[in-house]
């Protein structure tokens, strides 16, 4: 079996029975990477020196010389927003083009500990404002399926890199869907956790209070144990939870054989089935409801009638926080600088070189939110909404365990086709954004194809901390639906369209 095509759990198991070396799994991914780059476009920098010297230090690891988890030695990438030491960081702009930051997030201080090795950092659209990687400063990444179609965003150079074998999981963010609608895209499994199970420290901010880091990977059994590394408490995060990973996981025996949704209760929303919805993405959501029920569980329609101010409350909250967020971007500190005579005019030079039009537009639309006179009427009423949304969900959790929806209402859409309509780009992450603006936790997995051969990722749902509850459900409707070894094909490296082996 070619190295590059393991899960991370097939990949540690051949590695704990030395099998295969890290260095060895190492340069097959990176020789895959060589071969299919110049096609997906999934990378903005690679790290070439650094993972060989961890993939080294993972088999001293190994050979009994250091602790080892199941991620030691495992190949992952990393969505470049995350800030790794002495690498760069560019968060998809121009602005921060040549920023390197001098400490690791948490996260990646966490990976550090478990022996992952890094490939390299992805590829986003600008300060993960957007919905299909067109938006990145260094050009968009391509849909391993159909290289005509975007991976989605903001995590769409993650996402590629999974789907294409570029590396065995990623991180990713997610800040209204930025890691389940890309995963929904290119045919993989992405989570949103819990806000606040993982550390943002280290993260640079697009919206505080919606922002979470995730795993991306091939099967939900990654996506756990790439969890399991990242997850926990750090004092230095204001909004990291207190809850202990042994306490969540007492909610379910996630990641075991016998995982089942055998007399759970899935529910429904009828709101996320109306106009708009693809009925190729419908028909596959229905059909992994009825695979559900098959399994056990008992469906059941519930309502959420406050969906339709989802979208709305969104972009008020999300961009009132980005134009606060992003202020600090000013030529002054870090980052790009712009001469101008005056420190006004600098700010001002700086700002308009180095910023694209998606960020000019959000910080702009915040900045109106939050002015006087203004506040009250919009950006006070959105976060009125949101804890409508929140109430709604909470009360449709009260007889259900896990809700399924459409993670996307369509299938990946071709490359330029909403560029130059942004609503249209925004209603992708339409049954995502709820999510994060409750603070629940999401997951995104394989549920079917279109007719076209696309990938339609379903959406699973479980109230805040339940996180292995939703996990557990996830592989037991994976299991049973057994498409996780459908990939696209392996030769990507002269661009030549993708279909499926």
């Amino acid at each position: 079996m070619t190295l590059w095509k393991q899960t991370i759990a097939e990949a540690h198991k051949r590695l704990s029975k030395r099998e295969i070396s890290p260095v060895e799994l190492l340069h097959s991914v990176q020789a895959r990477i060589k071969e299919a780059e110049p096609s997906v476009h999934s990378y903005l920098s690679v790290f070439n020196e650094e993972a060989e010297a961890q993939a080294k230090e993972a088999e001293t690891r190994l050979k009994g010389g250091g602790e080892v988890s199941p991620l030691t030695g495992i190949p992952l990438a990393i969505k470049d927003i995350l800030c790794i030491r002495n690498q760069p960081t560019t968060c998809g702009s121009k602005i921060l083009e040549s920023f390197k930051p001098p400490y690791d997030a948490t996260a990646i201080t966490r990976l550090r500990q478990a022996g992952a090795v890094f490939t390299g950092k992805t590829n986003m659209d600008e300060f993960a404002m957007g919905s299909s990687t067109e938006n990145s400063a260094f050009g968009p990444s391509r849909n391993p399926w159909d290289l005509t179609r975007v991976p989605g965003g903001s995590s769409g150079g993650s996402a590629s890199a999974v789907a294409a074998g570029e590396a065995l999981g990623a991180l990713g963010t997610d800040t209204g869907g930025s890691i389940r609608q890309p995963a929904s895209f290119c045919g993989i499994v992405g989570m949103k956790p819990t806000y606040g199970l993982v550390s943002r420290f280290g993260l640079v901010a697009f919206a505080s209070s919606l922002d979470q880091i995730g795993p991306m990977c091939h099967t939900v059994e990654d996506c756990r144990l790439v969890l399991d590394a990242i997850a926990g408490h750090d004092a230095k995060d204001s909004t990291s939870a207190t809850f202990k990973l042994s306490d969540l996981k007492s909610y379910a025996e996630a990641g075991k054989a016998d995982a089942s949704v055998k007399g759970m209760v899935v529910g429904i929303p009828k709101e996320f089935f109306g106009a708009g919805l693809d009925p190729e993405v419908r028909k596959v959501v229905m059909d992994a409801a009825k695979k559900m029920e098959s399994l056990g569980a008992r469906i059941e329609e519930v309502a959420f009638p406050s969906l339709e101010y989802a979208l709305s409350a969104y972009y008020l909250i999300a961009s009132g926080e980005a134009s606060s967020n992003l202020a600090r971007y000013d030529g002054t500190r870090y980052g790009l600088r712009v001469s101008g005579p005056t420190t006004k005019a600098m700010f001002t030079a700086t700002r308009s070189r180095g910023f694209g039009l998606e960020v000019k537009r959000r910080i702009m639309l915040g900045t109106y939110a939050l002015s006087s006179g203004y506040y009250d009427a919009l950006y006070l009423k959105a976060q009125k909404t949101r804890t409508l949304l929140k109430n709604d969900l909470d009360k449709a959790f009260k007889t259900c365990q896990i809700l399924l929806t459409p993670t996307s209402p369509t299938p990946a859409f071709k490359l330029g086709d909403k560029t130059s309509d942004p609503l249209a780009m925004y209603l992708s992450d339409i049954y995502t954004i709820p999510v994060n603006l409750a603070g629940i936790p999401g997951l995104s997995q394989p549920g079917g194809f279109s007719s076209e051969n696309l990938p339609i990722g379903v959406q699973l749902l479980a109230p805040a901390f339940h996180d292995y509850v939703l996990l557990q459900a996830g592989k037991s409707l994976e299991t049973a639906l057994n498409l996780q070894k459908r990939t696209p094909v392996e030769n990507l490296s002269h661009g030549n369209q993708p279909a499926t082996v």
